[in-house]
């Protein structure tokens, strides 16, 4: 059932409404950006697009804890944003292949003009 709004200001509104994605989908991007909501958790992102880490050299790029990078790391993890993989007692950290995560790091770079490290 289409909406029907109180006032018509003749802007179509009830069609951008119509188009308008899913409450659900909304959702899910503010997810992900609240995970870039703490400036930690974004370097710590960053970093991770551009190589593979355990918690331990994290926390020495990071100049914190291994309990505040594990929090860290928890929360990037259970969004999608990075990956992990066991090797022994080490567990190893990456960022997703996903297309949301590549966005993110991109817009990261635009928005603070970085250019990713060659190898």
């Amino acid at each position: 059932m289409p909406t029907i709004l109180p006032h018509n200001h003749g802007q179509q509104s009830e069609h951008t409404l119509h188009e308008m994605p899913e409450i659900r989908d909304f959702q899910t991007v503010s997810e992900l950006f609240k995970q870039l909501g703490d400036s930690s958790r974004t370097r710590i992102f960053w970093l991770l697009c551009h190589c593979e880490e355990c918690v331990i050299n994290l926390s020495a790029l990071m100049g914190m804890s291994s309990p505040a990078v594990s929090h860290h790391l928890k929360l990037l993890k259970a969004s999608g944003l990075i990956v992990s993989r066991r090797e022994g007692k080490e567990v190893y950290y990456t960022a997703a292949d996903t297309e949301p995560a590549q966005l993110l790091h991109h817009m990261i770079e635009k928005m603070i003009r970085v250019t990713c490290p060659t190898p």
